[in-house]
Parts: structure tokens; C-alpha cells; sequence
């Protein structure tokens, strides 16, 4: 059992943490505001704590975070002390949206944020995954018809290794995991969130993938 902290308790957020849950594991949500954890309706993460985000970060053996890409460089570095030494899964993308509230241009183009948020905590080990897809899929990948593709990028290893054995618990098989190397690898799958805009205004939200076939 790991015990998993998740920063954002959003769509994204609440759905990993039940999945996890429900694989063993100790999951703490990271919210800004506990007292509005009060009024979630009955049966919303039964199995999981809530705290705040300091909190979560520093008592967790590994953070995910789910918070808005937009501005999660400024909320995580302010973490720096509570990061150090761990695992952070960023799943999230950094964009500006546009008029209808999709995402539109990258906020960091010719980088990423996966990339500035290890330039800013050069003591966590920082791993880019799931960000490639609709939130959905992260928790139940075979809900679609063809295998999708959950990519890995990060500097460190071992961290890859552990954020994989946690994809394997979401659901995710081996064959569908692509490690694509260092942490500069993300600025590939964090453009890929450019497509998605356009697929989602013309089939709407349905699951969906952005993945590698062989």
C-alpha cells in the first residue's frame, strides 16, 4: 500500500482517487478549501481523507497532481519543501483556453510545464503521464475499443517505475505504457492536447485517446 496524495479534487482528482482507493492504496485529496469537503454528497470518496494541499504533499509517499496546469507551477512551487524527495505525477495541461473554454495555445511552448516544475523542485522527481486523454480513461482504459497508449516521461528511473506499477493499478496493461525517456519528452505529449480541442467540438465528450499504433 502507498499512500498517495492528490493535489485538486476536481473531475480528474476524484476519479483517481477512487480507483486508487479501491486498488488498497491511502489516498489523501488536497483541497484549498476543507470545509466545502462537507458539503460533497454521500458516497463521493468514500475511502478517501482530505486535506489541505500542504498537508497532503508533505505526509504522502507519492503526489499526483490534478490541479490546473495553467497555474500549477506558481501552486507547486510554493510546495518546494513539502515536494522534496518525492514523486510527482503531473497528469495535467498547461494551456490558455479559448472563447468556448477549450483548451487553445500551450502556455509553454518550445517546453513544458512537466519540465519547468522539475526545473523548480530539483528535489522531486518529477513524471509526465495521462495527460493524453479524457479523464475517464485514466481509471478504465479498456473502456475503449482500441488499446490506448499512456506515455511516461521523467529523469528518474525508479520514479517511472513506481508511477507505472500505479497505472498498472488503474487499470493500465505493460504493453500499453511507452516510456519515452527524460523529463524534455513531455513537450511532445503535452502539444498533443492541441488535437483534443477539435475532437471534443465534433464528437463531444466521449472517451478517447491519444495513442501509438503498432
Amino acid at each position: 500500500m502507498t499512500h498517495i496524495g492528490i493535489l485538486g479534487a476536481g473531475r480528474v482528482g476524484m476519479n483517481l482517487a477512487d480507483k486508487l482507493s479501491a486498488a488498497g492504496h491511502r489516498v489523501t485529496l488536497g483541497v484549498r478549501d476543507l470545509q466545502g469537503t462537507a458539503a460533497l454528497p454521500p458516497g463521493v470518496a468514500p475511502r478517501t481523507d482530505f486535506a489541505d494541499q500542504a498537508t497532503t504533499a508533505r505526509t504522502a509517499d507519492v503526489v499526483i497532481n490534478a490541479t490546473p496546469g495553467d497555474s500549477a507551477l506558481d501552486r507547486l512551487g510554493a510546495l518546494r519543501a513539502e515536494l522534496s524527495g518525492k514523486i510527482l505525477i503531473d497528469v495535467s495541461n498547461a494551456t490558455h483556453d479559448d472563447a468556448d473554454g477549450l483548451p487553445g495555445d500551450l502556455c509553454y511552448p518550445g517546453s513544458s510545464l512537466a519540465e519547468k516544475l522539475q526545473a523548480q523542485l530539483p528535489d522531486t522527481h518529477v513524471v509526465k503521464t495521462l495527460n493524453t486523454m479524457l479523464f475517464t480513461v485514466m481509471t478504465a482504459p479498456e473502456i475503449l475499443a482500441t488499446p490506448p497508449t499512456a506515455y511516461l516521461s521523467g529523469d528518474d528511473q525508479n520514479a517511472k517505475e513506481i508511477t507505472a506499477a500505479l497505472l498498472g493499478d488503474l487499470g493500465w496493461q505493460p504493453a500499453w505504457i511507452e516510456d519515452l525517456g527524460g523529463i524534455t519528452t513531455a513537450r511532445a505529449t503535452e502539444a498533443m492536447i492541441l488535437v483534443v480541442p477539435h475532437l471534443l467540438r465534433r464528437h463531444g465528450f466521449k472517451p478517447f485517446a491519444v495513442s501509438l499504433a503498432r
